[in-house]
């Protein structure tokens, strides 16, 4: 485990620590479960911008085979 120091406007520590306290977590459980929604939302993101360009009919059959394959 390693220890980080990040400095933040008081009001925005402050809102944080009520925001853990509220949520019966740390400090640090609060910012780790924050870290890994930015990094969910972030791969949500760039399926989207894939997905926008995809072929339609080409991911259609890959799910097909792999359907095939997996049954």
């Amino acid at each position: 485990m390693s220890r980080l120091t990040i400095r933040l406007p008081d009001q925005t520590a402050a809102r944080l620590k009520q925001v853990a306290q509220s949520r019966g977590l740390f400090m640090s459980t609060l910012i780790e479960e924050m870290s890994q929604a930015t990094a969910a939302f972030d791969d949500e993101t760039r399926f989207r911008a894939l997905a926008a360009q995809a072929d339609r009919v080409d991911a259609l059959e890959v799910l097909d085979r792999l359907d095939r394959v997996t049954s």
